[in-house]
């Protein structure tokens, strides 16, 4: 996908927001190469998933990703044979236990998300290694006595020796002569020597070894000789011991390395899955629905910008905190993203958008563009069920003010250059989005250029959706059969845009408004008010029925239009009740085979006493069964029986 139209649609604020939701470090790296693609399957089977996903944490049962830390790295060095330190393999640890809960949950989901249950086969048991792990290593990172024989008893050695070397301290505390020589009557260790504190003039006193001397230099921190031999002793089988650990930890390792290609493997569907969860996160936050994948045809309803919309959610949890609010305050709470609802690819292939210069038209092609990049990047988008997109090989733009500094190109020349490398890659798949077609430059040389521009794109047969605030290219969109009109409302009161798209409808530049409402002075608009009716007496007559007659073919398609999406939501609604039915009937169907091959000893749930039994005899032939509970034995229908629950010992 065109790098270039990714950048000006602000796609990397998209997977920021959708990064901010991810459960782990594992989705959230997958998120950072977020990207469209053409692969239809790939793209059905996102949507599906994030769907599913979505259902889940509506009804609370999404799989958990506590734990879950991304310990590729650290596999892959097992793997080469490499021995990790203690905390790499306690990480691993947490994280194997992360993935048995990750499958675990996945498995609760059978009935209600088959796609997200089905990946819990993917995901292997890994759990033994990771008690291996929690047997030899405790929370501080330290090897324990038990992980080896040799080690426990090397410790215990130490200990007994440490023991020994203490004591041997402790009756020289107490020598007067000794602590006569003490700066203070007190040890301290130093690395793993037990040393005393000698003052300076005092050093001869004492055979030993010197080991450091305080900042001052007035005291000489001295190991005595007659522990010396005991502490060579000790830091031999420090070296033992270490030796010892190492060993360990290699052991750990090569039995991490041995089943790093099932660990990593796993760990590749838990990113999937964490990425997934971040997808519906977002699509729940934002109150977003899965796009129909269609053949060629865009139809967005009631469409919203959901970076706009993000905006103005930050502002309104902002002034939430105010506890007066102002007028500007009371403003800001009232304002929403206003939806759009634009159709492309049926009776017609080009939109031309024409409105004032207030910003509506822009944020119409945006939408546009980012929820078709979004949707092809498997994410829901913020529009209305049953809009659907087709997938374009390329969305190309051309949008905003795009002045080259460094090429030392004008704002005019720099589109001019963007558009000519567009019509060189668009194909009849793609996408494209033009922005102020026409502009900066003399009106009547950019209205001609614009006419040859929609040509070429309209020969070639892709989408566009072009914005401009030329009249001529309004009377182009009248007199082609594959452009439509489109106008986006204005509010003369508030200047502002209603955001509102209008398709069919033609929009007026609400010049002589603004400058009214503006305050020009009245002889200035009244002057151009009488150029603008003598530049308009010469429009011919069948240009305004033709006008009549598209927007009344416009009122029938948008007829048309809701009528199909009704159908379409009749349709799903349908489909949804006969897979029910259907679930129901094959739930029926299993419960009735049980009944029908139950034998002596089985294990069975008592639907009437809500309590499990066993199955002591059976009547077929009179469908009665007689089941026992503890002491207790009833005569039952086979009806009140039904297979043991989960948790029922057999």
């Amino acid at each position: 996908m065109d790098e270039h139209t990714l950048k000006l649609l602000e796609f990397d604020k998209v997977r920021e927001l959708v990064a901010r939701r991810a459960a782990s470090d594992l989705g959230r790296e997958r998120i950072h190469h977020l990207a469209p693609t053409t692969d239809r399957s790939a793209i059905e089977a996102d949507q599906a998933l994030v769907a599913e996903m979505v259902q889940a944490i509506g009804q609370g049962s999404a799989p958990g990703f506590a734990d879950l830390r991304d310990v590729r790295a650290d596999v892959r060095r097992a793997r080469a044979e490499a021995t990790l330190d203690a905390d790499a393999l306690r990480a691993i640890a947490a994280t194997l236990h992360g993935l048995k809960r990750l499958r675990d949950s996945l498995s609760g989901l059978m009935g209600l998300c088959p796609l997200l249950s089905q990946r819990a086969f993917q995901i292997h048991d890994l759990s033994r290694f990771a008690f291996d792990i929690d047997a030899r290593i405790d929370n501080r990172g330290r090897v324990v006595d038990s992980a080896s024989r040799e080690l426990a008893r090397l410790r215990l050695e130490m200990e007994k020796i440490d023991d020994r070397v203490r004591a041997r301290i402790d009756r020289l505390l107490r020598s007067g002569s000794i602590r006569r020589i003490l700066s203070y009557p007190n040890y301290t260790v130093t690395g793993s020597h037990y040393v005393l504190p000698v003052a300076k003039d005092h050093r001869h006193d004492m055979a030993g070894i010197v080991h450091r001397t305080s900042a001052s230099g007035d005291t000489l921190f001295i190991e005595p000789a007659e522990v010396a031999e005991m502490s060579a002793e000790l830091a031999l089988l420090h070296s033992h011991e270490q030796r010892e650990v190492n060993r360990v930890l290699r052991q750990l390792s090569a039995a991490i390395g041995g089943e790093s290609y099932h660990m990593l493997e796993s760990l590749e569907v838990a990113a999937e899955l964490c990425f997934v969860f971040a997808k519906a996160r977002f699509a729940r936050d934002f109150a977003m629905v899965s796009p129909v994948v269609s053949d060629g045809r865009l139809c967005l309803t009631n469409a919203r910008h959901p970076l706009l919309e993000h905006v103005f959610r930050e502002q309104h949890a902002a002034s939430d905190s105010v506890a007066a609010l102002g007028s500007e305050a009371q403003t800001r709470r009232s304002a929403s993203v206003v939806p759009i609802t634009v159709h492309l690819g049926g009776p017609f292939d080009v939109l031309v958008v024409t409105g004032p210069n207030t910003g509506g038209k822009t944020v119409a092609l945006k939408t546009v563009g980012l929820l078709a990049v979004m949707a092809q990047s498997g994410l829901h988008i913020s529009a209305d069920a049953g809009s659907s997109l087709p997938i374009f090989d390329q969305v190309l733009a051309d949008i905003g003010d795009e002045q080259s500094i460094e090429q030392s190109l004008s704002t005019f020349s720099s589109h001019v250059s963007r558009i000519a490398q567009i019509l060189r890659t668009a194909t009849r798949d793609s996408l494209v989005l033009l922005d102020e077609l026409g502009a900066g430059t003399d009106p009547a040389e950019g209205a001609a250029l614009a006419r040859a521009i929609l040509d070429q794109l309209l020969e070639t047969g892709v989408k566009a959706i072009v914005t401009t605030h030329l009249g001529d290219l309004k009377l182009y969109a009248l007199t082609h059969p594959r452009a439509e009109n489109a106008a986006v409302e204005f509010d003369a009161e508030t200047l502002r845009p209603t955001f509102h798209v209008r398709v069919g409808d033609t929009g007026q530049s609400s010049a002589m408004i603004i400058a009214r409402r503006l305050e020009l002075p009245a002889g200035v608009v009244d002057r151009a008010e009488q150029y603008l009716a003598s530049s308009r007496a010469g429009r011919p007559q069948e240009i305004e029925v033709l006008e009549q007659r598209r927007a009344e073919a416009e009122a029938a398609r948008a007829t048309a239009w809701d009528a199909e999406q009704e159908a379409r939501r009749a349709k799903q609604a349908f489909e949804m009740r006969l897979r029910k039915l259907d679930s129901q009937a094959a739930d029926a169907l299993a419960l009735e085979e049980f009944r029908s091959c139950l034998q002596p000893g089985d294990a069975v749930h008592v639907r009437k006493f809500r309590r499990p039994g066993t199955v002591q005899r059976v009547d077929h032939k009179r469908r009665i069964a007689t089941v026992s509970h503890g002491s207790m034995q009833w005569e039952l229908p086979l009806d009140e029986l039904e297979p043991a629950k989960a948790d029922t010992p057999k």
